[in-house]
């Protein structure tokens, strides 16, 4: 499964042409381009998508939550999923009132986090609506 299959709006959308499926980043993102990424609420981004994010897109070391260089950082380690819903509802907020940002999601608690697309997807119903914001094909195939 491609962790970069994003769709939008429940459309088939092309992978960017500068991120390959193993989270591997082999260029920058155009600007306006964010990459939403799990996070831990320290801010302590040594791994899977939050390395990547801070290697390559502005993420702050020691900064767990939000908007930051051409990153976003939803905290994911903190307990239940219940515990990631506010930050995926502010995430959500943010979004919708930033239309002139484009906000690539990856699956977000599904690595080191250890939930499963299925606990995490649901938490993103309301981006469906919203066309500034591509979710991983895997968090749309549960959605549907």
């Amino acid at each position: 499964m491609d962790a970069f299959a994003f769709y939008g709006r429940g459309v088939d959308f092309p992978l960017p042409k500068n991120v390959d499926s193993k989270l591997l980043v082999t260029d920058e993102l155009q600007g306006g381009e964010i990459f939403v990424f799990g996070s831990n609420l320290a801010g302590r981004h040594d791994g899977g998508a939050a390395r990547v994010a801070v290697e390559k897109f502005g993420a702050v070391y020691g900064q767990g939550v939000g908007l930051q260089g051409q990153s976003y950082a939803i905290p994911t380690m903190q307990g239940g999923v219940d515990t990631i819903k506010p930050y995926v509802d502010e995430f959500i907020r943010f979004a919708d009132s930033h239309p002139e940002l484009t906000f690539f999601v990856t699956r977000i608690g599904c690595g080191i986090a250890g939930f499963r697309d299925e606990e995490i997807a649901p938490l993103f119903a309301l981006a469906y609506s919203l066309p500034n914001i591509y979710l991983p094909a895997s968090f749309w195939k549960v959605l549907r």
